[in-house]
């Protein structure tokens, strides 16, 4: 009781410290609207110069809207551009980008259902042995669940920042919504370098079992044996033919967003457009290489969320499969010991091997 008591007490002077801070943030902001204004007021100045000169014209208000660059004394040159081009990266973000991403995501979800309920649930045809092989050891399920849980908070923090605004928005009001969107603006940026060190640890620990081998193509011609009940496995080894598929796109894919996100959370530093562009029309393209500093930016933005909204569908049918689509598949990542005619069932060359399985099986 008293231990029970003491934990209610400090759980109470947390939620009080808790509360003070945000209450004095709230009086001390309050406080500084009052006495020096909103930002907006306290940028105004009394002694603003007149225009002496007339309104301006049609063809200024014309050049403006273009992006005309101006002269300024300030270091940063871009400030004499009053309206940045923008229209085309809008036009691209608001339109092609959030619809068909959309059409991606719920399509991917339908086929996924569709499959299930035509399909079923993948079973093991021999059931459950009792006995169980050791698939991943410690550190192998440590790097994917690192990548993978910071992934799916990159992913749906990611989906919020395109489609928050329409659907949650509603939901919770302008002010949850801005705090919610504003925490996982936080994580998508830190969280990207438990990902990024995800992808290199991934990519060193398994890329020699993810070369191909004369076997994949039997595989990929059998279909794994996911549209048929037979009971004949097809050839695999300790990854087959469809896994090393998705670790070369997750790889491939992991690569494409860490550069682009990395120009979006560094902007104006990498040039990663215009030099892929110099490269491409060596081959007979035709790309404009004097891209702005901006234009790289707005290119990054539309690179980096047309690929994540693919890793995102890709990553779902992943999930699928390894949960519910196929029995006895989540144990190689939870405990990393999976059932012996499992293995047999979908990995048949690894499982004949023992030696080159890790230490701990049962066989």
């Amino acid at each position: 009781m008293k231990r029970t008591a003491r934990r209610r007490s400090v759980l109470q002077a947390f939620l009080l410290a808790l509360a003070l801070v945000f209450g004095m943030s709230a009086v001390g902001m309050g406080t500084a609207v009052m006495l020096y204004g909103g930002p907006a007021q306290a940028q105004r100045s009394a002694d603003q110069p007149r225009n002496t000169a007339g309104p301006p014209g049609a063809d200024l208000w014309r050049m403006i809207r273009h992006g005309a660059q101006g002269d300024v004394t300030i270091p940063n040159k871009m400030a004499g551009v009053l309206i940045q081009p923008g229209q085309t990266f809008r036009e691209w973000h608001n339109g092609p980008l959030t619809i068909w991403g959309a059409i991606v995501e719920i399509g991917i979800i339908a086929l996924l259902a569709i499959f299930f309920v035509v399909r079923g649930r993948i079973r093991i045809h021999a059931g459950w042995s009792g006995r169980v092989v050791t698939r991943f050891n410690d550190f192998e399920r440590f790097v994917h669940w690192l990548t993978a849980g910071s992934f799916v908070v990159l992913g749906l923090t990611g989906l919020n920042m395109l489609y928050g605004r329409y659907v949650l928005h509603p939901i919770l009001g302008g002010t949850l919504f801005a705090w919610l969107t504003y925490i996982g603006k936080l994580l998508h940026n830190y969280l990207a370098f438990a990902f990024m060190a995800g992808i290199v640890l991934m990519f060193v620990m398994w890329v020699a079992e993810n070369l191909p081998v004369r076997d994949d193509w039997t595989w990929l011609k059998q279909g794994g044996g996911m549209f048929t009940k037979a009971d004949v496995a097809p050839p695999a080894g300790k990854f087959n033919a469809g896994q090393k598929i998705l670790f070369w796109l997750v790889i491939l894919g992991g690569i494409s967003v860490t550069l682009s996100g990395l120009a979006l959370l560094f902007p104006f530093t990498f040039h990663w457009f215009s030099s892929t562009f110099a490269v491409l029309n060596v081959v007979g393209f035709h790309l404009p290489t004097d891209l702005t500093p901006l234009a790289e930016t707005q290119l990054s933005q539309l690179w980096h969320a047309a690929v994540g909204l693919l890793f995102i569908a890709l990553i779902i049918a992943h999930i699928y499969l390894g949960t519910l689509g196929m029995e006895g598949a989540f144990d190689a990542m939870a405990s990393g010991q999976v059932d012996a005619n499992w293995a047999k069932e979908h990995h048949p060359q690894w499982a004949a091997k023992p030696a080159e399985r890790p230490a701990g099986s049962d066989d």
